[in-house]
């Protein structure tokens, strides 16, 4: 491999430097704007791509050879979708909680497996030419398509949340819990699209090798390597962790995303079981550890993977305002009256259900993930890409205008956390935070 000249490494470093900065300042804006981060460092990708700048003769070139085909670029792409994924991963392990069981089952099962399988029995007659890419087949199709219906994010929410200072009531643990068993199971239901992806045959032996190394993947991933990982975490002879506990957890990344590639498994997913797996429940190990990656990970890669994504959408060519609309419609009524199903079998009534809808409804990174990944394997075309996206950053945006519009009318979030006291024990929820309580570096 010949070594970058000088001019193309200042390209590169430059594709760079446009990036993370525009990136950044965006995502402030946006953040003062009370709207999620990612929205604003996807509209900085969206400036630099070909729907703005790289329609002008003079950035054009620049633009389409590298940005779109820079080898660097693509790898710090990758790092910052890994390192995304390994940062939910984490979050998860320390949302997992046992209160409201009764609560999340129904929300669980109604809200996201109804969505799901109305995904997958429609799909069929849904899924039109235009929506598959090189690789897509019906089957990986009508599967992202059944996701893209069902997701939640748990960044987004967890920001939302956060930013609202709402994280620690009931609502928030609540949604949480919901967003986290339904990324688990949305995940698998991901890697098994991408593993039968190109695959226009379907060879049962090939199909079957694939499923089974992904659920089998997943599956330890979540319960017996996690117990591993644990033990070798506090070990006497493990010497990387106690000297470079930064080095260590970047290390248990590598080495799920190597298995994970000898066995043919999505990195993806590999990335978010590892950081399932590195955190204990009370996260004390490696919390230090983590914060730094976040630090790096938030201030760079993940920016720069955002603003990616957002190049790649391609607003003039790329864009169907007829499918964006009819996805964005449908699987938003299907979304919110699934979980208002859910809610109410859960004993939730009048304003709670609404709640509880248009937030579990936020697609927000997950949902962009989502596209990225399906859309890099070829599943997707680029106008499903597009809508994808787009119905990410709506939903979430929708999401967040919601709760904030719900806390300035005082209006409880749940009203059992209000019924003793008129409706003001979300408001008290606001202004309580447990001290040592970590923030969450989330979207």
């Amino acid at each position: 491999m010949s070594p970058l000249s000088n001019s193309d490494l200042n390209s590169v470093l430059l594709a760079l430097l446009l990036l993370v900065t525009l990136a950044q300042l965006l995502g402030h804006l946006f953040v003062r704007l009370r709207q999620p981060k990612v929205i604003g460092e996807i509209l900085a990708g969206v400036i630099l791509g070909p729907s703005l700048l790289g329609r002008l003769p003079l950035t054009a070139d620049f633009i389409q050879h590298t940005v779109h085909r820079s080898a660097v670029l693509d790898f710090v792409y990758w790092i910052g979708l890994l390192l995304l994924m390994f940062l939910s991963g984490a979050e998860t392990r320390q949302l997992f909680g046992r209160d409201e069981r009764r609560q999340v089952a129904w929300l669980t099962i109604i809200g996201t497996g109804l969505p799901f399988a109305v995904g997958l029995a429609l799909g069929p007659w849904l899924v039109r030419p235009s929506l598959a890419g090189a690789n897509g087949n019906r089957i990986s199709l009508v599967i992202i398509l059944a996701v893209g219906v069902a997701v939640t994010s748990v960044p987004v929410v967890s920001k939302i949340f956060s930013d609202l200072k709402i994280l620690h009531t009931r609502f928030a643990h609540l949604v949480l819990g919901v967003a986290v068993l339904e990324d688990i199971f949305l995940w698998l239901a991901l890697a098994v699209a991408t593993a039968v992806a190109g695959k226009a045959a379907l060879q049962p032996r090939e199909v079957a090798y694939h499923l089974i190394a992904t659920a089998a993947f997943f599956g330890l991933g979540l319960t017996v390597i996690p117990r591993i990982v644990k033990r070798i975490n506090k070990a006497r002879f493990n010497i990387l962790a106690r000297q470079s506990p930064v080095g260590y957890a970047i290390a248990v990344l590598l080495a799920y995303c190597v298995v994970a590639g000898a066995l043919d498994v999505s990195l993806v997913f590999a990335a978010f079981l590892a950081g399932f797996a590195v955190v204990h429940k009370k996260r004390r190990l490696f919390a230090e550890a983590l914060e730094a990656i976040g630090k790096v990970a938030f201030a760079f890669f993940i920016p720069i993977y955002f603003a990616i994504v957002g190049v790649k959408l391609d607003l003039i060519r790329g864009f169907s305002l007829w499918i964006t609309l009819a996805f964005l419609l449908g699987s938003c009524a299907v979304k919110i009256a699934s979980v208002a199903l859910g809610g109410r079998l859960a004993g939730f009534r009048g304003l709670d259900l609404m709640n509880l809808a248009i937030t579990t409804n936020a697609r927000g990174g997950p949902g962009i993930v989502l596209a990225s990944v399906a859309f890099d394997a070829g599943i997707i075309s680029a106008k499903f890409y597009t809508t994808l996206v787009l119905a990410a950053i709506v939903t979430s945006q929708a999401a967040g205008t919601w709760l904030d519009h719900v806390l300035r009318k005082g209006w409880p979030l749940l009203s059992s956390e209000g019924v003793e006291n008129g409706g003001s024990a979300d408001r008290e929820a606001l202004r309580i935070v447990p001290p040592g309580t970590p923030a969450l570096p989330m979207r």
